[in-house]
């Protein structure tokens, strides 16, 4: 890299280090007032309300950064242009023969750069914070009973509901089991006032629901497998995939999963809906290629013409993004409701706005 490019590149990087901070923060701030009310019910003095502030926004900001990583590339990129235009840099050396898409190299290849921050983030560490993640803004301490959404095993037909989870103490209110292997004997059901989900315990009690408090208090041989008898109403059940997690998590938990996890749901041979599952896997395969795309074609509208001005340029720019992203999120909604096929929904931006952008700034004059 020659000094020009050093000086380019560090231009930039100090440019997405400026509107990363100023972009963050103002979501932040938003979000903070909208919510207020939600932090100030909580006891305490002052102190302990800004600690959760601080530790709420601490972990939340990478699920910020998320959503607003390639829109921080993009603005990056096109004030490092602006000032490059303004400061009358790019004239001289387009002058003296120097190609458009070598001037503008470190630019790009610092939007590179910066674009794979955010599947990095997304793969890496999203998924090893989404219990904080999932923490209320009320509720830091998981004091407060939430509702069981309830899961199924289609593997093994067992069906499970609650009324309330306690996540401090891993405990379900009026647990409700269901077995359907044993189809000579019939459904067997078990209602059980407490449900406590016990990760390790002695022996083979590990990994599995401890029941409290069970009606019927005894159920006739042969049990289902997993399910053992305790005594006069208690139970353990040993369950594969079905924990205290799975049966009170969000319904959008999995926007907190790696790829890797997302194929795996995709081949699991389960009969529910994989619909929104599927359009999340082919985003997360397209992010990157629209990623650079929206660097293209804010670049290609700064170059095409030097003599407009640049406020002009900007607005231009803009309101190009803004199509683009709503195209985006159009099409992931048409997915996400069965209008579109979900690896059409993914792709379909990319192949409309590929040869235009391309096509752009092939077009730009060197």
């Amino acid at each position: 890299m020659t000094i020009l490019d050093r000086m380019y590149f560090v231009r930039f990087a100090l440019n997405y280090i400026i509107v990363l901070a100023c972009l963050l923060s103002l979501y932040i701030v938003v979000d903070l007032f909208t919510n207020l009310s939600d932090f100030t019910n909580q006891q305490g003095n002052l102190a302990s309300l800004t600690k959760h502030i601080a530790g709420y926004y601490a972990v939340q900001v990478t699920l910020i950064f998320d959503k607003l990583s390639e829109f921080i590339t993009v603005i990056a990129a096109v004030f490092t242009i602006s000032l490059m235009q303004r400061s009358n840099e790019l004239l001289p050396q387009l002058s003296a023969g120097v190609p458009t898409l070598r001037v503008i190299r470190p630019v790009l290849l610092g939007s590179i750069v910066a674009l794979s921050f955010g599947p990095i983030n997304s793969e890496f560490v999203i998924p090893r914070m989404a219990e904080s993640l999932s923490k209320p803004r009320d509720d830091p301490e998981l004091q407060k009973p939430t509702k069981v959404r309830g899961a199924y095993d289609s593997v093994t037909k067992e069906h499970f509901v609650g009324d309330d989870a306690y996540k401090m103490q891993r405990k379900v209110t009026k647990f409700e089991y269901t077995s359907a292997t044993d189809a000579s004997s019939g459904l067997i059901h078990l209602t059980a006032a407490e449900a406590v989900y016990v990760t390790e315990g002695p022996g083979k009690l590990s990994h599995g629901w401890h029941l409290y408090n069970a009606t019927p208090e005894s159920l006739p041989d042969p049990l289902p497998e997993g399910l053992v008898r305790l005594g006069p109403g208690q139970y353990f059940l040993k369950t594969r995939e079905v924990d205290f997690d799975t049966i009170v998590r969000r319904p959008s938990w999995y926007h907190y999963a790696e790829t890797p996890r997302l194929w795996g749901m995709l081949n699991k041979p389960d009969g529910g809906r994989q619909t929104n599952v599927a359009v999340l896997f082919h985003v997360r395969l397209t992010r990157p290629i629209v990623g650079c795309l929206l660097v293209l074609l804010a670049l290609a509208i700064f170059l095409q013409d030097h003599n407009r001005h640049v406020f002009v340029s900007v607005g231009i720019c803009l309101a190009a993004i803004a199509v683009a992203y709503g195209a985006v999120y159009f099409c992931k909604y048409l997915g996400e409701h069965d209008v579109l096929p979900p690896t059409l929904a993914a792709w379909l931006p990319v192949m409309i706005f590929g040869p235009v952008v391309l096509g752009m700034f092939d077009a730009v004059h060197t």
